[in-house]
């Protein structure tokens, strides 16, 4: 992947044109100072690296795709590795812009006999349009009221200021996720292996901070490696 290319540098540019007024929404200078000031609350506060980590069992789940139908960790475990992505929702730039990077290393993950879902305290139709708005070639799961976002470790709950600034951009999380909690996930990237071990893991209290879809690759391949021997 080019260096220009790569996700965090186009992250850089969303964020640079958001803080500039470069968005038909102009944020106040104390609209980003709330912003600022809530991230770096959640960072401070140590969750992140409480959250399931590399050498953790990760928590079994079964959630409906979109179209209802259940997926089951146990199944696609059974078949490989397994690529998990915690997605805030379809209101999030920074979050669209990292499925699309997803998409774009599919086949590599795929090719690495691995599958990759994401999950999202979104409705199913929110789902629904995330999938056909980044044109996505695998499944947003529903995770209502972030259960399993909980369960890893990265469920939190959004502070007053925020949630004041989010009603403000129209930013509805309780309409978006049919959930009256103004909670989240970080956005979050774990590889499981087929044991059901955790063994990458990156959690983002910074949601405009986020690894790279390259960094999985040496994961898989370790995997299928050590699969082989």
């Amino acid at each position: 992947m080019a260096l220009q290319d790569r996700l965090q540098d186009r992250l850089d540019a969303l964020k640079a044109d958001f803080e500039a007024g470069r968005f038909p929404l102009k944020p106040s200078r104390e609209a980003l100072e709330i912003m600022h000031r809530s991230t770096a609350e959640l960072i401070e506060s140590g969750q992140a690296l409480r959250a399931k980590k590399a050498g953790d069992t990760a928590p079994e789940f079964t959630l409906l795709d979109p179209d209802g139908k259940p997926v089951f960790s146990r199944e696609l475990l059974a078949r490989g590795p397994l690529v998990v992505s915690f997605y805030r929702g379809v209101w999030c730039p920074y979050c669209n812009l990292e499925l699309q990077a997803l998409q774009s290393a599919l086949p590599d993950i795929t090719a690495r006999g691995a599958s990759l879902v994401a999950i999202s305290p979104q409705t199913a139709p929110n789902s629904r349009k995330s999938q056909r708005e980044n044109k996505l070639g695998f499944p947003i799961l529903s995770d209502v009221r972030s259960e399993v976002a909980n369960a890893f470790g990265v469920r939190f709950a959004l502070p007053d200021e925020l949630i004041g600034l989010y009603k403000s951009f129209k930013n509805d999380l309780p309409t978006f996720n049919d959930d009256p909690s103004w909670v989240l996930p970080m956005p979050a990237r774990y590889v499981i292996g087929a044991d059901g071990v955790i063994a990458y893991a990156e959690v983002s209290p910074d949601y405009t901070q986020r690894p790279d879809p390259s960094e999985l690759l040496p994961v898989l391949d370790r995997l299928r490696s050590s699969k082989a021997a």
